[in-house]
């Protein structure tokens, strides 16, 4: 076993549980069960190209840092603006579509969770080791809690901190800052492990943490970034290795 820090903060989502990853093929296998209702009107003349302007309208809309803090706390509400703009720029008026269609990928979504295969294992081995865990993620208290208790993982940390309950949300310091402190461990001794750049790595890495980022599809760094990883890896157990 490699030399492990006294301290691990986890992420949740897409990085214990695949929860929003690769929305462009959840959006197909969405929209092609409303192929009927969509077959009238410009949207409906290419499905790919509805899916392609929905992805689009979603990535502009959760580069807005500030409408993402906002927006974090209301994943469904959220959902329904992005897929009304993208009617729009396709010059299509049907907001009741357009809300049914949000709120069917939010329920995909929901049912599609699910526990990488080697993420208990892995918590529990490092639990074993003596490494102190917390699980720190953004999102509402609600939702959050949903998905800690279905997937068995409250009594696997120390210490369990939500955006929603806590007041502030990543990339914010104070998250880092109180969430290492509940679990008392200095950021020089600590790591952040998580599937987002700013997230994860670069902000971890400002308060003298270790930013492991989390890259299960083998992506690889986009092109632009400028975040340097201390370590990238494609399975949780890798932290063993």
């Amino acid at each position: 076993m490699p030399e492990l820090p006294d301290a691990i903060l986890f992420d949740l989502d897409d990085t214990i549980i695949r929860a929003y990853a690769k929305p462009e093929e959840a959006w197909a296998r969405l929209l092609d069960g409303y192929r009927a209702p969509l077959s009238a009107g410009p949207a409906g003349e290419d499905l790919d190209r509805l899916r392609g302007v929905i992805v689009s309208e979603a990535r502009t809309f959760w580069s807005d840092p500030a409408a993402a803090a906002r927006w974090r706390l209301d994943i469904s509400g959220a959902r329904r603006l992005v897929v009304r703009a993208a009617f729009a720029r396709l010059g299509r008026a049907d907001p009741a579509l357009a809300d049914e269609l949000a709120d069917a990928f939010t329920e995909l979504r929901r049912r599609e969770y699910a526990l990488y295969p080697d993420s208990h294992a892995t918590i529990d081995a490092l639990r074993a080791a003596g490494v102190r865990l917390a699980l720190v993620t953004n999102g509402q208290s609600e939702i959050q809690r949903a998905k800690v208790e279905r997937f068995d993982l409250a009594h696997r940390f120390e210490h369990i901190q939500i955006e929603g309950e806590f007041g502030k949300g990543k990339p914010e310091p104070e998250v880092y800052v109180h969430a290492l402190a509940k679990i008392g461990a200095p950021p020089a001794r600590a790591w952040m492990v998580g599937d987002n750049l700013e997230w994860e790595v670069v902000m971890p890495q400002r308060l003298g943490m270790r930013g492991i980022w989390f890259d299960p599809h083998g992506d690889g760094l986009p092109d632009d970034a400028a975040a340097r990883p201390d370590r990238v890896i494609r399975r949780l157990g890798e932290l063993l290795e």
